[in-house]
């Protein structure tokens, strides 16, 4: 399962180079360096104590092979289901090795067909990443909004902080599908809702994104709100439009108009970012989904509530019928079996 040998020659590689005094001249390289060191030390460590415990583990149950002691034996074999899950957990650590992987990420979510019904599922959506990312310790930021007419949002996008969030966030680009009894149909019907998601890794100071005014169109306008005394009554959101690959990002999170633009260009590069690694990474590229339109035939998960109980990935098959604990951000089903899948 793991090339021990190959990550302990990359432990040797980067010592050498921590120990030569020219290298520390570049501190991108140096914390990138120390940041992969202490991954390798840690991650060799735990190799070796699983090795350990497994070593010790089969000894005891070689030992008591012959003897009747029912509690011991289930001891060890939950020992051994302990082990196995240490294991996979390594495992799931080495695909997440791409370029951006340990990155932040920022993620959109737009409503599609479906009306009041799509927007109500990106609510939906949003909370059910949130969820997830406190499960991981990972900290959620809402960027920009789009106010749904009746309930949810339009749109809207907020940044993901924790370490290989964009790792684990990447393969969930594509459409998302919701079947349920509506809540918002007085007799009580059953409707299909649409909703897309994209994710983007956040850039670090150690990449450098170059992108010219002349290139940039800048729209201003009123930033939506719920209302009343807090109501923005100035023209502080931002749109921008990169005229060469027409990227448009938005952001009206601050009351400042120049805080607000500062954020959108970050976004902006940061999907000019995720352009650049899927052209230098072309297998990464033929696992991505495309977008395509947000609607029928073009879903990757659906979640069925009505008339039973479902969620499915179309791209590994795998499904599972604890739709509560899913919408509640018990994801790690999925995302860790198309991390398999597609890395």
């Amino acid at each position: 399962m793991f090339e021990k040998k190959g990550l302990i020659n990359e432990l040797k590689l980067i010592d050498e180079r921590l120990q030569n005094q020219e290298n520390w001249k570049n501190h991108n390289l140096l914390n990138q360096d120390m940041k992969r060191k202490n991954f390798l030390i840690n991650f060799l460590t735990s190799i070796q104590n699983n090795e350990e415990n497994f070593n010790d583990t089969k000894e005891l149950l070689t030992i008591s092979d012959n003897s009747n002691d029912k509690k011991l034996l289930n001891d060890l074999n939950l020992e051994l289901v302990a082990i196995e899950k240490n294991l996979t957990k390594l495992y799931l650590e080495t695909l997440l090795t791409g370029k951006a992987d340990s990155n932040n990420s920022l993620v959109e979510i737009h409503s599609g067909a479906g009306g009041v019904e799509s927007q109500d599922w990106v609510a939906i959506l949003f909370r059910m990443y949130t969820r997830w990312c406190d499960s991981k310790g990972f900290n959620t930021e809402l960027v920009d909004q789009n106010v749904g007419d009746e309930a949810g949002y339009k749109s809207l996008t907020f940044k993901v902080s924790g370490e290989n969030s964009y790792g684990w966030l990447k393969y969930e680009n594509g459409v998302h599908r919701l079947v349920r009894i509506s809540p918002f149909d007085s007799q009580s019907r059953r409707h299909t809702s649409f909703a897309s998601v994209y994710c983007y890794p956040e850039i670090d100071s150690s990449v450098e994104i170059v992108i010219s005014e002349k290139d940039l169109k800048v729209d201003t306008f009123r930033a939506s709100g719920a209302g009343g005394q807090h109501v923005n009554k100035t023209d502080s959101a931002i749109r921008i439009t990169h005229l060469p690959t027409k990227i448009t990002v938005q952001c009206q999170n601050s009351r400042s108009q120049h805080r607000n633009k500062s954020l959108a260009i970050e976004m902006l590069k940061s999907k000019l970012y995720e352009k650049q690694i899927i052209k230098e990474e072309e297998e990464s590229k033929k696992n991505r989904e495309e977008r395509g339109d947000i609607g029928w035939g073009n879903q990757i998960r659906s979640y069925i509530l009505q008339p039973y109980t479902m969620v499915k990935d179309h791209r590994t098959n795998k499904q599972i019928s604890d739709t509560t604990g899913v919408l509640d951000g018990k994801i790690d089903f999925f995302l860790e079996n198309q991390l398999i899948k597609f890395s």
